[in-house]
């Protein structure tokens, strides 16, 4: 009989790890927690819950540390999901069905719903997305080190049901996360050469901003999602700023 492990990837996640692990063990044979160092009880509520526990530094590398993760597990197949995100029931359903049939031709995605600032979110920047999530073990790679997404060769196939992301807590989370993600990607692209005027800096965020706004309806959910959208503007110029002061000091 073929099995699955749940793969979860943690730092500082003790709001999340309960809700995460219990709904994870409605379908999974082998929970296992990645953590990169977290200083809050994490660590402890996950061992205390059955989860197995395993440890990576972070090193600004979300590929790195998924790739980490399919090497402790020795399961038929491997899902990745996130703290802040939950399989509804039909989407476990739909799991255990995949597991039980062992097709190991297929790599299956799944809808994924954001949920921010109490909101549901349809269109805009948290519009619906299908993420490819579930895999036989040893046949994907991830690539990138923020906004990271995998690459297997295996036919692509999509779950009924949808995963619930729970992506900002609070505006705090939010600035968090911004910081974060706009540093790793300008670092990257800064790596891999790329360069930026200042012109160009304002027309790739007016470009998203007339993507999330018109492209993708943000204004179709309301005053919150049109802010969403004015945020994105804010998002595509830090990191493209940032990535035009490392090029400027590079050439000093």
């Amino acid at each position: 009989m073929s099995t699955l492990a749940i793969l979860i990837l943690t730092k500082n996640e003790q709001d999340n790890i309960i809700s995460v692990i219990e709904n994870a063990k409605q379908c999974a044979d082998e929970v296992i927690i990645i953590d990169s160092g977290s200083t809050d009880a994490t660590v402890q509520i996950a061992q205390t819950l059955g989860a197995r526990v395993t440890y990576r530094v972070w090193d600004d590398d979300f590929s790195a540390q998924r790739n980490f993760a399919q090497e402790q597990t020795t399961a038929d197949w491997i899902l990745y999901l996130d703290a802040d995100e939950r399989l509804n029931p039909e989407l476990i359903a739909a799991v255990k069905q995949a597991v039980n049939e062992n097709d190991k031709t297929k790599q299956y995605a799944m809808e994924r719903k954001s949920v921010a600032f109490g909101k549901k979110f349809s269109y805009g920047v948290l519009y619906p997305d299908h993420v490819a999530r579930m895999f036989p073990r040893g046949t994907v790679t991830w690539v990138n080190k923020v906004h990271e997404h995998p690459e297997c060769k295996l036919k692509a196939a999509n779950l009924p049901g949808h995963i619930e992301h729970y992506t900002y807590k609070s505006w705090q989370h939010w600035e968090g996360k911004l910081c974060l993600y706009t540093t790793v990607w300008a670092e990257n692209a800064f790596k891999n050469g790329r360069q930026i005027s200042m012109s160009g800096v304002f027309a790739h965020a007016l470009g998203g901003f007339f993507k999330m706004f018109i492209l993708r309806r943000g204004f179709l959910d309301g005053w919150m999602g049109t802010y969403m959208c004015c945020n994105h503007f804010f998002y595509e110029m830090l990191k493209y700023l940032k990535l035009h002061e490392m090029n400027r000091v590079h050439k000093q």
